[in-house]
Parts: structure tokens; C-alpha cells; sequence
């Protein structure tokens, strides 16, 4: 299954994580979502060939979070 690493800046709780995985889990093809606090990076899990970056990083930003290059 493919997967995208994400750098997420402003995750600081469990709230936090919560809150970028289920705004990322609400895209379609995106299978799974896994947020690491102490590093930042957001796994997710798609199907298919490929997934929309500029879809990934709006729903973080819905989140309320940024998605750093």
C-alpha cells in the first residue's frame, strides 16, 4: 500500500494528533493516517496510484495545522 511522509508543524498533544488524522482520513482513497508527535511527520496510507498533495495539505490546514516542506 502506498504511503506519503507529511512534516507537520504545530501537532503538540494528543488533541492535536487526533485532529490531523481524522481531517486527513476524510479524504477519499486515504486508507489510513498514523501522526508521530515527537517527530511531526504524518504517514498516510492511500489507494491507488497516486494522491493529491494540495488535498493532504488543505486538510491539515483545516485542522488547523501547516504542512512544512
Amino acid at each position: 500500500m502506498p504511503k506519503l511522509e507529511l512534516k507537520v508543524e504545530g501537532m503538540a498533544c494528543s488533541h492535536c494528533k487526533r485532529a490531523v488524522e481524522e481531517a486527513l482520513k476524510t479524504l477519499e482513497g486515504v486508507t489510513s493516517v498514523e501522526a508521530d508527535l515527537d517527530s511531526g511527520k504524518v504517514y498516510v496510507f492511500y489507494e491507488g496510484d497516486e494522491m493529491d498533495l494540495n488535498s493532504l495539505k488543505e486538510a491539515v490546514k483545516s485542522a488547523g495545522y501547516e504542512v512544512v516542506e
